[in-house]
């Protein structure tokens, strides 16, 4: 049996205002093979900036409030929704309340998204 806990996870802080937890995937806790699942708190009004990549993915807000764009579409977002973002299409989501937004994400195939490193690099905002 793989098992991790969630806040064992050191996790990654980035520069839009959110710390991300990868529990499973490429460069996650456990290597799994097929998809990458994590766990992020976007602190307020920080944000998943707007980015695109290969992979189906997604987010289930679990506690707090926010905004999520999906190409060009705007949806609020509170805990219990998911949404399903197809691959190639751009999408944020931001924090819009004055508590922490935890959720977790999924996306599949297990690859590393560019848009870490490109956030952490400073060219995504």
């Amino acid at each position: 049996m793989n098992k991790v806990h969630i806040f064992d996870i050191p996790g990654m802080e980035f520069p839009a205002g959110r710390k991300t937890r990868v529990m499973l995937g490429e460069n996650g806790a456990i290597n799994g093979d097929y998809f990458c699942q994590g766990y992020v708190v976007i602190y307020p009004g920080g944000s998943v900036p707007e980015h695109e990549h290969t992979t189906v993915e997604s987010y289930t807000v679990l506690q707090g409030r926010g905004l999520m764009t999906v190409d060009g579409e705007t949806q609020p977002m509170g805990p219990g929704d998911m949404v399903y973002i197809e691959s190639g299409k751009p999408h944020s989501l931001r924090n819009t309340g004055d508590t922490d937004l935890h959720m977790m994400f999924v996306y599949a195939p297990k690859l590393v998204v560019d848009h870490w490193a490109q956030e952490s690099e400073g060219t995504l905002k």
